[in-house]
């Protein structure tokens, strides 16, 4: 059965880092406190302002698939343990998906969701 097109159960989870060597460190912090089912990163240039100044560099994306609930946990982990001053943090609801996939961000995410807070068990 495909969820209804209007479900927000699921959202992926949008960060930045300057490294890739960040990028690792954080999707396995995530994926390991079960905030997330699955962390993907890849390269990407940004052209951005900051302090009044045009910047422009290499960045890696990453892309967090979750519960919605677990959401605002994630956030938060991404906000204490990520070094830029203003992280990017953007949480895009998941409008619908094949079930098994959505099945198994439930799964893999179910300590973190049970325990309410960000429980570490692998």
């Amino acid at each position: 059965m495909v969820p209804p097109m209007n479900d927000t159960s699921y959202v992926t989870v949008t960060t930045t880092s300057d490294s890739e060597a960040l990028a690792i460190k954080l999707a396995e912090m995530i994926t390991a406190a079960r905030l997330a089912s699955c962390v993907q990163f890849w390269p990407i240039r940004s052209v951005y302002w900051w302090q009044g100044k045009l910047e422009s560099g290499t960045e890696f994306i990453l892309q967090c698939k979750t519960r919605s609930s677990l959401a605002p946990a994630l956030q938060e982990f991404i906000r204490s343990h990520h070094p830029y001053e203003v992280p990017e943090i953007i949480i895009t609801p998941i409008l619908g998906g094949h079930p098994p996939y959505l099945a198994w961000i439930d799964q893999e995410t179910s300590c973190a969701a049970a325990s309410n807070i960000t429980c570490g068990c692998v």
